[in-house]
């Protein structure tokens, strides 16, 4: 009998899309399941070293790892470019990540705090809450901001003490290679924290290895690491889909209205979790705001085919463009009016979706209830501030939204009815600055605290309670 042959144990590469040419023009080959295995293994032996450090050790060196992204920022520049088709907003994430590094370092001791307290029930007990970091944390990032939404998890959990491994997207992982040499510029750093790319397998794979995941993406998708997380009994902190709603009364200032919601809208071509996906006007003001809205979109320009001009990219994931289109179709079979823009256009290979306004919109419509993620501005009348509550909570999601109004105080009234993590006043897209907004709060936006808040650190940790009894103890 013919001996049989073993089983490979190699992973097949992944091919990668350039989302300017539509061609594939990169690869990558993923961990098998034991090469990531061992690879947990390696960092969790790091991690108590590097907890026992010390805070103050470990700020220290998250700030050398800050001066070293700036530092060493052209090759990340280059791969980010590369695999989202803009160079502004990549440019950006190097400067996000870096400002979000060394805001932890300087908040992080006010909140990493020993608290003990005598218990009023028994008097001759003294309570002491220790915080014990996870051993690992698992990060799986998104494709839309790649490297920011890598750190954004990564940064808190290592200075709170765990060591961490994050898995990009495999649509956008050029990134990886010159971030990982840049993490092993640090020493110290590097021996709790990596960098592995791989796909979807990768990914079930990790949380199989992890004490606590995070995850950014899609509601789909974030159910499945969900239901993987539970059936480890390891937590995960999920940031999920969004359909920011702004509602513009009528004494609202529409110059401003119209800059904030298409800075927003447009921002990274749309493709942002916190971008705004429907408007609410008031019929006083709706014509007017429409008028400047699509005066003012019809100015914003491709950045095709010179990548360094015009303020909208490509769609990153070329699938996105499909979607937008569907939406769109389906709006204009139900009597929506498409004032400029439209659907994706093919240039060079690649899906650009151009500034587009869209009227006669309702929620019978995909279009004002499925995310869209593209610079698509549909525009909604309503009759009365109940109305307008009222259409902004119609909605699965509840990330973040705003509202525009003649006074902040207005502004406010309206803003505290809206169900969403984080509203903004007079402007739109804030919550992407704010450090305390629970961004996960309401509907299927996500599970877990603020990533900026006090929270942002402490959901790292385990709680510990030493009990301390005083006196003598109770006999039965």
């Amino acid at each position: 009998m013919q001996a049989s042959q073993p089983v490979s144990t190699v992973s097949p590469a992944i091919a990668v899309r350039n989302p300017r040419s539509g061609k594939d023009d990169y690869e990558f080959t993923p961990p098998t399941d034991s090469e990531l295995a061992a690879r947990c293994q390696a960092l969790r032996q790091e991690q108590m070293a590097w907890r026992e450090a010390g805070l103050a050790a470990r700020i220290a060196v998250m700030r050398r790892f800050a001066d070293a992204l700036e530092a060493q920022r052209e090759p990340l520049v280059q791969a980010l470019s590369i695999d989202t088709g803009r160079v502004s907003v990549a440019a950006g994430e190097i400067v996000s990540a870096a400002r979000n590094i060394r805001r932890w370092c300087e908040r992080a001791p006010a909140i990493v705090t020993t608290v003990e307290f005598d218990s009023k029930i028994m008097p001759t007990l003294r309570v002491a809450h220790q915080l014990v970091p996870y051993p690992l944390v698992g990060v799986i990032s998104p494709w839309n901001f790649p490297m920011a939404l890598s750190l954004i998890d990564s940064v808190p959990a290592l200075l709170a003490g765990c060591a961490v491994l994050v898995k990009p997207s495999e649509v956008t992982p050029r990134f990886a290679p010159p971030l990982r040499a840049i993490i092993r510029s640090v020493p110290e750093l590097a021996r709790v924290f990596d960098i592995i790319a791989g796909g979807r397998e990768t990914g079930a794979a990790l949380v199989a290895n992890v004490d606590v995941v995070c995850f950014t993406g899609s509601v789909a998708t974030g159910r499945k690491v969900a239901v993987a997380a539970a059936s480890h009994f390891i937590p995960a902190f999920l940031e999920l889909g969004g359909k920011d709603p702004v509602v513009v009364l009528a004494s609202a200032n529409l110059e401003q209205a119209s800059d904030g919601i298409l800075r927003s809208s447009c921002l990274a071509s749309g493709q942002a979790c916190l971008a705004v996906e429907r408007i609410y006007a008031h019929e006083s003001i709706h014509d007017r705001l429409v008028e400047l809205l699509v005066e003012k979109s019809k100015r914003i320009r491709l950045n095709y085919p010179d990548i360094n001009d015009g303020q909208v990219g490509p769609m990153i994931f070329d699938r996105q463009a499909d979607i937008i289109d569907a939406q769109l179709d389906d709006a204009v079979a139900k009597g929506a009016v498409i004032r400029c823009g439209g659907k994706s256009l093919s240039l060079g290979g690649g899906r650009y979706v151009p500034a587009t306004v869209v009227t006669g919109v309702d929620h019978g419509m995909t279009l004002m209830t499925e995310e869209t993620f593209g610079p698509v501005t549909p525009v909604m009348k309503f009759r009365n501030v109940d109305e307008a509550v009222a259409l902004a909570n119609d909605s699965i999601y509840g990330l973040s939204g705003a509202v525009f109004a003649g006074t902040l105080e207005e502004a406010r009234a309206v803003a505290e009815r809206i169900n969403a993590g984080g509203m903004s006043l007079n402007d739109a897209g804030l919550t992407r600055e704010t450090y305390e907004a629970e961004k996960n709060s309401f509907g299927y936006s996500g599970i877990g605290g603020s990533r900026h808040g006090d929270a942002g650190l402490l959901r790292f940790f385990r709680k510990k309670a030493l009990l301390a009894q005083r006196g003598v103890p109770a006999r039965i």
